[in-house]
């Protein structure tokens, strides 16, 4: 299987960089508590200034690799359209949403956990089944940019083949 790497580079990129303003907007909008590039950076280091440069960076890269898991899909489907691509990225926010945010306590060295409380170094809230944690819009907001994120990338990228 073929990948068209230039129009994943350029599509990937833009589709991330959506899918990042519409989560960062939630707390500056007063939707959500949750900031993804936060979370993320602080699994790596305790400065709060700059986890939020280096979560952002990660949550970036991220974003540009599951594009290329998009491409493959889209290739071996041999189509890729904005429907296909939203559906997409509703699987993927639901299974980011269901799991992947859940399961975040278990790997991030201060995260407290939903069954054990914060201790000097986990205090970060847990973000809980879909995240409800951080706000009842968070995961209207996570979802709605994850299907964004897909439909982009389906309508933009161009089949190897075509």
């Amino acid at each position: 299987m073929t990948i068209n790497i230039p129009s994943i580079i350029l599509w990937g990129f833009l589709a991330t960089v959506v899918l990042s303003t519409m989560i960062a907007a939630g707390p500056g909008l007063g939707l959500s508590r949750m900031s993804i590039s936060f979370l993320l950076g602080t699994i790596f280091t305790p400065d709060r200034n700059r986890a939020a440069l280096i979560g952002f960076a990660i949550h970036f890269i991220n974003g540009w690799l599951f594009a290329l898991v998009y491409a493959a899909a889209f290739e071996s489907m041999h189509l890729a359209t904005w429907w296909l691509g939203a559906a997409f990225g509703a699987v993927h926010g639901l299974f980011v949403l269901v799991v992947g945010l859940p399961l975040l306590p278990s790997v991030h060295p201060r995260m407290a956990s939903e069954t054990y409380g914060p201790t000097p170094t986990r205090l970060l809230q847990p973000p809980g089944f879909m995240a409800l944690n951080y706000g009842r819009q968070t995961p209207v907001i996570s979802l709605i940019a994850h299907i964004a994120y897909g439909a982009m990338l389906g309508h933009f990228y161009q089949l190897a083949g075509g």
